[in-house]
């Protein structure tokens, strides 16, 4: 039971990375302006929409929390401390995970409805008036999203091993969210890019744009992983580097060493390239490789505190078959609501006014 529990947790945080991350750069699109944006504003409004699905797909966790969780089993929690078994007891870990998901809903339906809204507007002047409001509540809204995540990954990753901890955890997980976001983007947009209503916007230097995030993602997510080797490393503290050891042996030694060369190294020298980032298919290509890549990255990070810590071929099969029921019913609510709206923010001031730089109507 443990292989198709831990197979879901593995899943279904694969996919909650992505509607995360969209509603985190969808506020930094709001903040910052940038041609880079425009294209995926749609795409990023309704994968962040997928959020209350994810609260409900979160039951199954709550319910299979005993075959995942070590300190919902008593022998466990009693060795933790007081502060602990304050904080990991499973009414207050629900509650927690629902007050998560309220906020991040609420920031998310209100962006997309104050956009469509933007859409209505006759004036110049209203226009600039809504992505102001939408600029008011995304400051906030990106440090309420970082402290809620860090929050999150804390209670559903790092609390599989209760005695374990790293400062900069958080941080990882945000990074990840950013880079599997940006790369399903990336996707989308090469799918729409050429439809009705997006010609004359989409051209190659918003895949420039976008292939240059991507590997600033890349490089970031080598950096947080270095970062967090190196002060478990320095520190030399049992309870940390235990973490470590147990990805050593059982399989596992092999999997940091190829995420080592296929997370980081390849795509890194791939998005290098000015001209790769420049073609939508190719940068596509990469884009997926890179999903894949954050797909065995979760698997990394949640599988070696199952089955004695030992890769299980049930816990493979289990997390392959998860992502894809999780992913069909994910896709399937993101394509509803991106097929409701205009694919582009049309009377965004930003946006007319590169209409009237380019001639565009």
């Amino acid at each position: 039971m443990s292989e198709i529990a831990s197979g879901y947790l593995v899943a279904y945080f694969f996919w909650l990375t992505i509607s995360f991350g969209c509603l985190g750069i969808l506020m930094i699109q709001h903040l910052t302006g940038g041609h880079w944006g425009f294209g995926i504003r749609r795409p990023l409004e309704s994968a962040a929409k997928t959020l209350p699905l994810m609260l409900v797909l979160f039951i199954p966790i709550i319910a299979l929390s005993y075959d995942i969780y070590p300190w919902t089993h008593a022998e466990d929690a009693a060795h933790l401390g007081d502060k602990a078994k304050y904080y990991l007891n499973m009414p207050f870990f629900t509650g927690r995970a629902i007050g998560y998901f309220l906020l991040w809903t609420a920031m998310a339906f209100i962006l997309s409805k104050w956009s469509l809204e933007q859409d209505k507007t006759n004036s110049v002047d209203s226009a600039i008036d809504v992505a102001q409001k939408c600029r008011n509540i995304s400051g906030p809204g990106i440090l309420i999203c970082a402290l809620t995540i860090t929050l999150a990954s804390f209670d559903w990753i790092m609390s599989l091993d209760p005695h374990w901890y790293s400062t900069i955890f958080g941080i990882l997980t945000i990074g990840g969210c950013l880079l599997n976001s940006f790369a399903f983007m990336i996707i989308i947009l090469s799918q729409i890019g050429n439809r009705e209503g997006m010609k004359g916007y989409i051209g190659s230097k918003h895949f420039h744009d976008l292939g240059k995030l991507l590997l600033a993602c890349v490089m970031l997510w080598g950096y947080f992983n270095l970062s967090q080797l190196l002060i478990i490393w320095s520190g030399n503290l049992p309870e940390e580097t235990i973490w470590f050891i147990r990805r050593r042996s059982g399989g596992w030694e092999y999997v940091g060493p190829a995420l080592i060369a296929l997370h980081f190294a390849v795509p890194f020298f791939l998005l290098l390239s000015r001209a790769l980032k420049k073609k939508p298919t190719i940068l596509a290509s990469v884009a997926g490789f890179l999903m894949v890549m954050r797909l065995v990255d979760l698997f990394w990070l949640i599988q070696p505190q199952f089955n004695g810590g030992v890769i299980a071929p049930m816990a493979v099969v289990s997390t392959i078959v998860s992502v894809g029921v999780i992913g069909a019913i994910w896709l399937g609510l993101f394509f509803k609501f991106l097929s409701g709206n205009p694919l582009l923010p049309v009377r965004d001031p930003y946006i007319q006014k590169e209409a009237i730089v380019h001639g565009n109507h």
